[in-house]
């Protein structure tokens, strides 16, 4: 198969995994949003955001170090992989003791002293995912999308199940009695707390159905390869870190940078955070182009006509990502309903959101010039300027314009990131990519928008038909670049 019919076959796979069992998992947004408040679903914002930061420093870069080096041919696949796994399983277990130990402290410190039981739940989660998602990595490098996706499916699957079990069936049981046996199941006092008990039971089936990916390669410890490792990966956990600085440090930090009570700071957070759920699909489209995208460019760098095949990437990339820009924004008056009535006040971040996250999508695009000539700490420091712009605009804007300001902080980060990786790309792997096209591209999206929004507000259009005529047209103009698009790809050799 040629290179690019196999990316998009492999990213069509784990995205129809991840578009399936996010959408799952996305059911959960109306349920929780109808079941719970704006403070009480910014609970679940909040842990999940302090999660997000832990996962990165538990990974410690080794799922791309495991990437690059069995890509290498210096050592046999098994040891590579052996070796990482004994690394994590060690330092995820003792992580995991520290923060049983240290639950009640650490509860108290953020503000949640009545639930010590979130820390350890939390921590539990976070030492299975860390491990599992090696095993992840391992089936992404055997093009084994497949069992990656089906194993992806069960897991989501369990987790929004047992959710809706404990919050709905459960609830329900407890109401009507008790001391029935699934009454007895709801303890009110947990309450949000249930999401956090569905999640670990999904990701302990995980571990359990991904126990084969562990036997081969187990104690299969080198010295030698890890220090190499080490040196390799590190970097990405800057990196790493940086990204969940600029994608999740703000549901971490609004509740502190709010102007208001503690109690109205958290119902912002949840509303914020419910909204910033319907860039969703954005998400899943980058996410699966990920898991596709990083093995096939380490795989195929070694190809002369690398790249022209990586500009042609980024082209069809950047349409996927316009289209799915215009399909929330332009039909937003539907999507709203993924959320309950009490959320949809922050409805206008959701554009800009998009918008962000498209950008976040082209930023991985070009950053295979730090992977592919492991100039991983280059990397860093683009990812770095990146964080101190979230943080900076985030304690600026997040007090003067509210949630809103923590948008537009997401869209200069993107943005500033995206122009410095173009440029060190330039100088030490210079990719041909038409840029002025991709630009287009993204313009043409805006301004569709736009016209929509005119066409609702100043002409009296109803949205529906407003939001399909802006969406023809682009699809019409598009069917015309993917004609140019596949000429220009037919040129590249094997294509």
């Amino acid at each position: 198969m040629n290179p690019l019919k196999r990316l998009a076959s492999q990213t069509a796979v784990y995205g129809v995994s991840s578009v399936l069992g996010r959408f799952l998992n996305y059911l959960l947004v109306p349920f929780l949003t109808y079941t719970f408040a704006p403070a009480e679903y910014g609970v679940v914002a909040e842990f999940y955001a302090y999660m997000g930061f832990l996962a990165v420093l538990l990974a410690f870069g080794l799922e791309t170090g495991y990437f690059r080096f069995r890509a290498g041919g210096e050592w046999r696949p098994e040891t590579v992989y052996g070796t990482v796994f004994s690394f994590l399983v060690l330092v995820n277990a003792l992580c995991f003791l520290a923060f049983l130990l240290w639950s009640q402290p650490l509860a108290a410190l953020l503000r949640h002293a009545e639930h010590p039981e979130y820390i350890g739940w939390c921590a539990a989660i976070l030492a299975l995912d860390s491990i599992g998602a090696l095993a992840f990595a391992r089936l992404r490098a055997e093009e084994r999308a497949g069992y990656f996706a089906t194993i992806k499916l069960i897991e989501i699957g369990a987790n929004v199940g047992l959710t809706i079990f404990f919050i709905y069936v459960a609830r329900q049981a407890h109401e009507a009695d008790p001391g029935s046996l699934l009454g007895r199941l709801w303890d009110p006092d947990i309450g949000i707390g249930y999401v956090f008990i569905a999640n670990l039971a999904a990701s302990a089936l995980k571990l359990l159905l991904l126990t084969p990916q562990f036997v081969s390669g187990l104690g299969a410890f080198d010295t030698g390869l890890f220090k190499r490792l080490i040196r390799y990966s590190l970097p990405m956990v800057v990196i790493g870190m940086a990204g969940i600085v600029n994608e999740m440090l703000d549901r971490a930090a609004l509740k502190y940078l709010l102007p208001h009570d503690d109690a109205t700071n958290m119902a912002q957070l949840g509303i914020y955070s419910a909204c910033y759920k319907l860039s969703i699909l954005m998400s899943l489209f980058i996410q699966a182009f990920r898991y596709a995208g990083e093995p096939f460019f380490f795989s195929y760098a070694k190809r002369h006509d690398a790249g022209r095949t990586y500009a042609v990437v980024l082209n069809w990339f950047v349409l996927c990502c316009v289209f799915l820009f215009l399909l929330v924004t332009l039909y937003i008056d539907v999507f709203q309903y993924f959320v309950g009535a009490d959320y949809r006040s922050g409805l206008d971040v959701v554009p800009v959101l998009l918008l962000a996250n498209l950008l976040l999508g082209v930023y991985v695009n070009l950053s295979i010039w730090y992977k592919l000539t492991d100039r991983t700490l280059m990397g860093a420091g683009v990812s770095l300027i990146g964080s101190a712009i979230t943080i900076g605009l985030l304690f600026w804007w997040v007090p003067v314009h509210g949630y809103m300001g923590a948008a537009w902080a997401h869209l200069v980060c993107y943005g500033t990131m995206v122009v410095l990786s173009y440029a060190l790309g330039r100088r030490y792997y210079p990719v041909p990519y038409d840029v002025w096209r991709v630009l287009g591209h993204i313009a043409f999206g805006i301004g569709l928008y736009l016209a929509s929004r005119w066409l609702v507000t100043e002409q009296g259009w109803h949205w529906l038909v407003a939001g399909t005529v802006c969406m023809a047209a682009f699809l019409v103009v598009v069917g015309w670049e993917a004609w140019r698009l596949r000429r220009g790809a037919s040129a590249i050799p094997g294509v």
